[in-house]
């Protein structure tokens, strides 16, 4: 099994920046794509950015130029540093993970973001 941990999230102010951190334990060794999701109040979640276990990143259009993902493997960390942050980037942040050999999924508890003057 692999659990995620995020953390990072809080209030800031539009134009302004956060950090967030997933940090991956157990069977680490599984892990292969990592992702950040989102989910605002009364919508769907939503895929923000993805990494391949070689680095290869992919974001929505929404946050392109303005986030950026990435990992360090040897840790099991993602991160997804997060600039120029809007009042519509307000949602709570999932840290995902899947597996090299089986379908399985692994899913953080989700860390808040809000952004507002």
């Amino acid at each position: 099994q692999v659990q995620l941990v995020e953390s990072g999230g809080g209030l800031v102010q539009p134009g302004g920046s956060l950090r967030l951190s997933c940090a991956a334990s157990g069977n680490t060794f599984v892990i292969n794509n990592m992702g950040w999701y989102r989910q605002a109040p009364g919508k769907q979640r939503e895929l923000v950015a993805t990494i391949t276990i070689g680095g290869s990143t992919d974001y929505i259009y929404s946050v392109k130029g303005r986030f950026t993902i990435s990992r360090d493997n040897g840790k099991g960390t993602v991160y997804l540093q997060m600039n120029s942050l809007k009042l519509e980037d307000t949602a709570v942040y999932y840290c995902n993970a899947d597996s090299r050999y089986t379908r399985n999924n692994y899913w953080g508890q989700g860390t808040q973001v809000t952004v507002s003057s």
